[in-house]
C-alpha cells in the first residue's frame, strides 16, 4: 500500500461516501487532505472515522443551517448533538465547560455498520504515519510538535488561480495540496511583499 498523501486522501474521501450512503444531505468533503495532520483541541487531536463522522455532523448541520457550535467553533451545542445522535455518535452526559459535547464516541450500533470502513482507514492511517514519521524523523518542527499541538491555530489565506481563498494553517498546507474545487488548481499562500 502506497503512504502518500494522496492515497490517504482517497480512502478518507471513501470514507466520506461511505457515511454519505447512509446520510443523503451530507455534502462531499472539498479537501480530504485538509484533514491531515489538522488538530482541534474541542474535536480531539487523533485524525479517526470517529474524527470523521464528527465532521460529518458538522456537515450535515451545514447543509440543514443549523449552528451547531459558537465560541468560535469551540462549543458544540445540542443541536450538534442531535444531529450525532442520529449518525451514531453517544456523548457524555454533561457538556464540558469550554467544548461543550465536542467529545462523542461511536455507539456499537455504528461501529458495526462501519467496521470495514473503519478497517480500512486505520490501515491506511497507520501506513501514513508510519511514512510521515519516517521522514520527519530528522527535521525540526518546533517548539509545538514537541508539545503534540499542531502548531497552533494561526490560520493563514491561502488562494487559488480563480480567486477563490481558504483560512489553512500553513503546516497543513504543507503536507498535502488543498485543491479548489471550482478551478481544479491547488491553494497557495501568496507572497507577501516587503515593505519599506
Amino acid at each position: 500500500m502506497s503512504t502518500t498523501p494522496p492515497v490517504l486522501a482517497a480512502e478518507l474521501a471513501l470514507a466520506w461516501a461511505d457515511i454519505q450512503r447512509h446520510h443523503p444531505e451530507l455534502p462531499d468533503l472539498a479537501a480530504p487532505e485538509s484533514l491531515i495532520g489538522e488538530s482541534s483541541s474541542a474535536c480531539g487531536a487523533e485524525l479517526s472515522f470517529e474524527r470523521l463522522l464528527h465532521e460529518a455532523v458538522h456537515g450535515i448541520a451545514a447543509a440543514r443551517g443549523v449552528r451547531d457550535t459558537s465560541r468560535a467553533g469551540r462549543y458544540h451545542n445540542r443541536r450538534f448533538l442531535a444531529i450525532a445522535e442520529e449518525l451514531g455518535l453517544d456523548h457524555v452526559d454533561e457538556p464540558h465547560p469550554s467544548s461543550g459535547f465536542s467529545l462523542v464516541t461511536l455507539n456499537p450500533e455504528a461501529r458495526r455498520r462501519y467496521r470495514p470502513t473503519i478497517e480500512r482507514l486505520a490501515r491506511a492511517l497507520k501506513a501514513h504515519s508510519a511514512a510521515t514519521t519516517a521522514d520527519s524523523a530528522r527535521s525540526f518542527r518546533g517548539p509545538a510538535a514537541r508539545h503534540g499541538s499542531s502548531g497552533g491555530g494561526v490560520r493563514v489565506k491561502a488562494v487559488c488561480d480563480c480567486g477563490r481563498n481558504v483560512r489553512v494553517v500553513p503546516s497543513v498546507l504543507a503536507q498535502a495540496p488543498i485543491v479548489c474545487g471550482g478551478c481544479g488548481k491547488p491553494f497557495r499562500i501568496p507572497e507577501v511583499a516587503a515593505v519599506g
